[in-house]
């Protein structure tokens, strides 16, 4: 029988805070067993074992990013909202290591709540690029520069590289030929 108070939801918030403390790659059912005071086979009454535990734990992962960068960009534009953005993200991301690291896993083919969860984070930062002009292939590159730039450096180089973004971003349309 399933430990009084036990669910897939504390499973996975117990989960994500155990991944922010040893790391996700050192997260192990054994371990989150222990931490819940339950034998590990009884966590499989809640997730479907630890490919399923990490994929849960990515999805709320990006839905939380995409509500916290959203946040950080409202009432902001352009240079103002980007900072504002990688700010957000870098304390984000420093505060939750193991979560932010599941935020790199890209969702399946067929996991529509996973692919969900990672527009979600991609479509605040279309919506800040769209007020530089930019559209299509020019938005996608610059919202790749800004997550490679971001995921990159989360350390004291931070603020240059967010300004000389921040720069570029207000000439960064395709060359014309």
């Amino acid at each position: 029988m399933a430990r009084a108070g036990l669910s897939e939801e504390r499973v996975v918030d117990e989960a994500e805070h155990l991944a922010d403390e040893v790391g996700l790659t050192r997260l192990t059912l054994a371990a989150l067993a222990e931490r819940l005071g339950v034998r590990q086979p009884s966590l499989y009454k809640h997730i479907d074992g630890m490919d399923d535990l990490q994929r849960s734990i990515a999805v709320r992962a990006k839905r939380e990013m995409a509500d916290v960068l959203g946040r950080a960009a409202v009432g902001r534009s352009k240079n103002d909202a980007i900072r504002a953005i990688s700010v957000a993200y870098r304390s984000w991301a420093t505060e939750h290591p193991g979560r932010y690291a599941s935020t790199v896993r890209a969702p399946a083919p067929d996991d529509v709540d996973d692919q969900d969860a990672s527009s979600a984070v991609v479509g605040v930062v279309l919506d800040i690029l769209a007020g530089y002009d930019l559209r299509g292939d020019d938005a996608i590159d610059a919202a790749r520069a800004l997550r490679s730039m971001l995921h990159g450096f989360i350390d004291r180089s931070f603020g240059r590289l967010v300004d000389g973004l921040v720069t570029a971003l207000s000439t960064f349309h395709t060359p014309t030929t």
